[in-house]
């Protein structure tokens, strides 16, 4: 097993919550975990709501918390967006890109890992995530 991709985020969003984990590859433990099931972020949350974009970007906050407080802030974190927007379905994007931002605004040593596809491609003009270039897309290249 390749050491390069030792720690992995993986996301779970269902339709009440959202939880994110590092895994270590190696011992195939998860290492830290962060979830708006937990009742002190749950709290924080407005009116409730603990499975909308603002609840997966404070999921994303105290994960790159806890991170920091283990001391593995600085390590290299892997996350393959597409992968993760596929696999939680399109309608999910939005909180899966809050999680990721979450993760490098706070400092986390964050590579997504990509397919090499950088062709010319128009993102659907909304200013949002672009899944082909995993970054903020106006519609064009």
């Amino acid at each position: 097993m390749s050491i390069a991709k030792r720690y992995v985020l993986r996301l779970f969003i269902s339709l009440k919550y959202v939880t994110a984990n590092v895994v270590d590859r190696q011992s195939g433990r998860v290492v830290v975990t962060a979830s708006s099931v937990e009742k002190p972020l749950r709290d924080g949350l407005e009116c409730g709501r603990t499975c909308n974009a603002k609840a997966a970007a404070a999921v994303g906050e105290v994960l790159a918390m806890r991170l920091k407080v283990d001391g593995l802030a600085r390590e290299p974190i892997h996350a393959d967006a597409t992968k993760e927007v596929e696999k939680k379905g399109f309608k999910n994007r939005t909180k899966v890109w809050a999680i990721l931002n979450a993760l490098r605004d706070h400092g986390v040593n964050l590579h997504l890992d990509d397919d090499g596809d950088h062709r010319p491609h128009m993102g659907d003009g909304g200013g949002i995530s672009c899944i082909t270039c995993n970054q903020w897309c106006l519609g064009y290249a």
